[in-house]
């Protein structure tokens, strides 16, 4: 161990050299560590080149004495993607952090911090985890927005790390074996370049080794997004300080409002957070197999962001496509015989609970069903603090469950907890610790029949579908996400309380959580959920199950079909939706489909508001006279409907249709259950007024920034990174009906829309051949959240640029890849 730890630091004394010729020579090395060190140290180092101070990712490690069980290569090709190949899942794990920390290590330590609840005690408790600004990577969650207090109490209480630890106990040795390799190979990275890491957490005290827990912690919060996360100010506001031993009473009770929740769920689906993806069958396709376009709209900040590899077990698992912050396995992607992609679902994922509390207990901590009293149990948990002298103070919270789950007081919206009643939050994702496991099964699928197998077996995906296709022509859709096995029936039995609430009576067990056979507890198998495997094709934009073929409706078994949960059937569907459809089909009835024509689908650009709305405003804009009207309409006419970077009036329409699009009864053609991509259309004649103002208010809005009425979209929409403006493409999505979506993190000002908040991420295109996967791909925002990375901004610019780079997947593409460099990792 001495030995090794001395290599570590003799090789953190080189790492600063920029390229082996930075070595006069072996003998110089011997002068200073002796010939057997000073051999190890130049075979270690042979090879690899690239600049230390910034991370480059060609870094080779401090060499070990002996061999030892983790064996592993890294491969780097085009753009940074590392190909890490491993001897077994252990060494697969470790060497897939060496390289996520290469290129993200501030940001994923600084993500380590909020799940350990440890935010205060590093920036402060009344501070929040600042948003993404300049070229900071953002350790603000796009899922929750609390002080740093409460989101240590949040993390601390709300996780329980010993239900984690028996959940991967349970399941299968895999997922254990890549999380303790992912810590050791990170923790190899942390001691073996410290002093060393890049300037946003260079001589920060929480950059710091893990452990399996915080894996485990770091996983469990992916889970939470759609569930606790949601409800995260409702739980911390249920806690009970010290001395603090009985419910409050209430005056005046208010009626229980639940337009929070309903705003919080809104607001998650305005900031972006969707996808889209499309998988084309052999019916459909030029070459008779499978075609899949992935394209998530994700976060450009946190440990959300999506990072490319391809993690290979030679005979057991070779998959390629994404991680997602430190989970270890692919959660998007191909292997030689599928490729696959997900969407955030419509189903809800959570239910809460009132309570009949026993008022004979006056800590309101007893609850009863079905006329049987029950105690609650309870966690205590406790926060530091950093105080302004560098002191810390400690505070403490005490949290209360239910069978159901933990308690949540939201009182300025009748919530509260009172002697009599109690709210619960009844979530199966908290203790969610299939996911890793599901994505492994997924990743090993050989075809799309094989993933849906492994969905049904597992059911680890936390919200969100699944689209496969795969080279026998077969394409797939499945909800098979976590949803609580509430039936139909349960919705119309009095069971419910509060429809928008998704409330029901806790006091009768009849009205719990059912159960499927082959199921987790309380949660429906996917095999009696929504799905389809089919051979002309599928898509989903983030509308509900009932429209991913619009020759084939899904509703389900008569009479009641699928859980209410899942979604909502027969209702309006999004613009985003519509034109995904409506652009395929249109291409469908002219020819077979290959991966070009899709590449050309996900950048068409198509705004369907505007082809929606435009010919009738243009015509009641010359009708009516007014001159700004008329400049604008004028611009509008040139205008080509799409959001290019060369597009010149995309400005004006956007900011217009902000406004117009909530103009209430504003379509001439209702919408139609039967035709769901075609209808609602035309403008009803009652919303022209409303149209023409918000026309003219966007066209004064414009002229107050200084903005040209037929401004170059790309001239206005931009992401800077290092200094430099790198123009985008795209349009906002469900508003106005763009499939290319991006959400911006400012409106518009005089400097145009500036920075992404959520949006195109990981965006990719797959066929098959006969030797493989014929992949191409792109990571909008880059591997590395470190400026000084050749990784940070490259990937922009081929996605503003509209490139498709090829992504190598057998050994020969790999070596044969230009910017082709390779690493070989050893540890005992």
């Amino acid at each position: 161990m001495k030995r090794q730890q001395e290599q570590f630091s003799v090789f953190s004394s080189l790492s600063s050299l920029s390229s082996l010729s930075s070595l006069s020579s072996l003998s110089s090395l011997s002068s200073m560590y002796g010939t057997g060190l000073a051999a190890t140290l130049l075979l270690a180092l042979a090879g690899c080149s690239g600049n230390d101070a910034g991370h480059a990712p060609a870094a080779t490690p401090p060499p070990v004495a002996t061999a030892s069980r983790i064996q592993v290569d890294i491969a780097r090709t085009t753009h940074g993607v590392p190909h890490v190949r491993a001897k077994d899942f252990r060494s697969l794990g470790y060497g897939l952090a060496y390289a996520y920390a290469q290129d993200n290590l501030c940001m994923f330590a600084d993500s380590v911090v909020t799940v350990r609840g440890e935010r205060s005690q590093f920036f402060g408790g009344e501070a929040r985890p600042p948003q993404r600004s300049g070229d900071g990577y953002g350790a603000a969650s796009g899922f929750m927005d609390l002080k740093n207090e409460d989101s240590d109490f949040f993390f601390k209480g709300y996780l329980d790390i010993a239900q984690l630890r028996a959940g991967y106990a349970a399941g299968a040795p895999e997922p254990r074996e890549l999380v303790a390799g992912y810590v050791e190979g990170y923790n190899r990275y942390i001691n073996a370049f410290a002093g060393q890491y890049p300037a946003p957490c260079k001589d920060a005290k929480w950059v710091r080794t893990i452990t399996v827990d915080d894996m485990y912690l770091m996983m469990a919060e992916k889970a939470l997004h759609a569930t606790g996360q949601v409800f995260a100010e409702e739980f911390v506001a249920a806690g009970r300080a010290a001395g603090v031993s009985t419910v409050a009473a209430v005056k005046g009770a208010r009626k229980f409002d639940p337009s929070f929740l309903l705003a919080r769920l809104d607001k998650l689906n305005r900031q972006g957070i969707g996808s889209n993806a499309l998988a084309v069958g052999k019916d459909l396709s030029a070459n008779g197999r499978g075609l899949l376009l992935g394209n998530p709209h994700y976060p450009w900040t946190t440990a959300d962001r999506f990072y490319q590899a391809h993690l290979t077990v030679p005979g057991t698992y070779d998959a390629m496509g994404v991680i997602i912050g430190g989970i270890p396995a692919i959660v998007i992607g191909f292997n030689r015989d599928i490729a696959w992609s997900h969407t955030v679902t419509t189903a809800l994922h959570f239910t809460t609970f009132r309570l009949a509390l026993d008022p004979a207990d006056a800590s309101g901590t007893t609850y009863v069903t079905d006329g049987v009293a029950s105690k609650m149990t309870s966690k205590t948990v406790s926060v530091d603090l950093l105080r302004a002298d560098g002191t810390l103070a400690r505070r403490s919270k005490t949290f209360w469950f239910s069978q159901q789950g933990a308690v949540i007081v939201k009182p300025e919206a009748g919530m509260t907890w009172t002697a009599n009643a109690a709210y619960v939050l009844a979530d199966p994702n908290r203790n969610n610790t299939r996911m890793l496991e599901q994505w492994l099964g997924i990743g090993k699928a050989n075809n799309v029949q094989a993933i849906k197998s492994s969905l049904d077996k597992t059911i680890g995906l936390p919200w969100v579908n699944t689209l496969a296709a795969d080279r026998e022509g077969k394409v797939l859709f499945a909800d098979a996400s976590v949803v609580p096995h509430m039936g139909a029936q349960k919705f119309g039995n009095g069971c419910l309380l509060l429809q928008a609430a998704l409330l029901f009576d806790g006091s009768r067990s009849s009205c719990g959580w059912g159960q499927d056979a082959d199921a987790p507890a309380g949660i429906f198998s996917p095999a009696n959920g929504p799905w389809t495997i089919r051979s002309d094709y599928v898509g989903n934009s983030n509308d509900s199950y009932w429209l991913n073929n619009p020759k084939a409706l899904l509703t389900g078994a008569a009479p009641l079909g699928f859980s209410p949960l899942y979604g909502r059937a027969g209702v309006e569907q999004s613009l985003r939706t519509r034109i995904g459809f409506r652009q395929f089909d249109e291409l469908a009835l002219t020819k077979k489909i290959g991966l070009g024509d899709l590449q050309a689908l996900a950048f068409a650009n198509r705004l369907y508001a505007a082809e929606l709305v435009l010919p009738a405003l243009l015509q009641a804009c010359t009708a009516g006279g007014e001159t700004i009207l008329l400049q604008a309409c004028a611009a509008l006419a040139a205008w080509d409907r799409r959001v290019n970077i060369d597009s010149r009036g995309a400005v004006l329409f956007r900011e217009f249709w902000n406004n117009a699009a909530a103009i209430p009864n504003k379509w001439a053609l209702p919408f139609n259950p039967a035709d769901p991509v075609n209808t609602p259309s035309g403008v009803a004649p009652g919303a022209m007024p409303g149209m023409l103002a918000a026309l003219k208010t966007a066209a004064l809005k414009l002229q107050a920034f200084g903005i040209a009425f037929d401004a170059r979209l790309g001239d206005y929409q931009t992401e800077t990174k290092n200094g430099a403006r790198i123009p985008l493409h795209g349009g906002i999505g469900n508003i106005d009906g763009s499939y290319n979506s991006l959400t911006m993190r400012t409106g518009l000002s005089a400097t145009g829309y500036n920075g992404v908040h959520w949006g195109q991420s990981y965006i990719q295109t797959v066929s098959f051949d006969d030797q493989g996967p014929v992949a191409q791909a792109m990571l909008t925002y880059g591997q590395s959240t470190n400026p000084a990375s050749p990784y940070y901004a490259d990937q922009t610019a081929v996605y503003s640029r509209k490139e498709w780079p090829a992504m190598p997947f057998n050994e020969e593409k790999i070596r044969a890849d230009a910017n082709y460099s390779a690493i070989s990792l050893a540890s005992e």
